[in-house]
């Protein structure tokens, strides 16, 4: 398997929307991504977060040619039964924090697959994750 990142949502939808705030910095580090020769991974629950959100902010037309580009330029991991029990229990060992089961879900294979997370979120920090930088 090649190197991979991770993507979570944020740095996906910050592509997509040309006025999210984040959106110059995504491409600039798609970029440096690529240079590098690491693949971008998303996990299926990430890839449905995302599309939820391209779908609600830019529509179904832009929606499905997005997640057409999601489907074919990305490596798409399936997340095991096992990670959600993990991200179950992540949450459990951070109640005090609004994590979503994405992100734990997320933090769990970044983990299990020893490979970083592309993310402008700071849950993952306190998730403890490693991050791509």
């Amino acid at each position: 398997m090649s190197r991979l990142v991770l993507a979570d949502t944020g740095p996906l939808y910050a592509l997509a929307d040309s006025s999210d705030q984040y959106h110059s910095r995504a491409q600039e580090e798609l970029g440096q991504i690529g240079e590098s020769g690491v693949a971008v991974a998303v996990s299926y629950a990430t890839l449905c977060e995302a599309h939820t959100l391209v779908l609600r902010r830019l529509g179904g037309a832009y929606s499905r040619q997005w997640l057409g580009e999601m489907l074919e330029g990305s490596v798409l991991i399936n997340p095991e039964p096992a990670d959600y029990a993990l991200a179950g229990e992540q949450l459990d060992r951070f109640d005090d924090q609004p994590i979503t089961l994405v992100d734990a879900v997320t933090s769990v294979i970044s983990r299990r697959l020893q490979i970083p997370v592309w993310t402008y979120d700071g849950h993952f920090a306190t998730l403890r994750s490693k991050l791509w930088r």
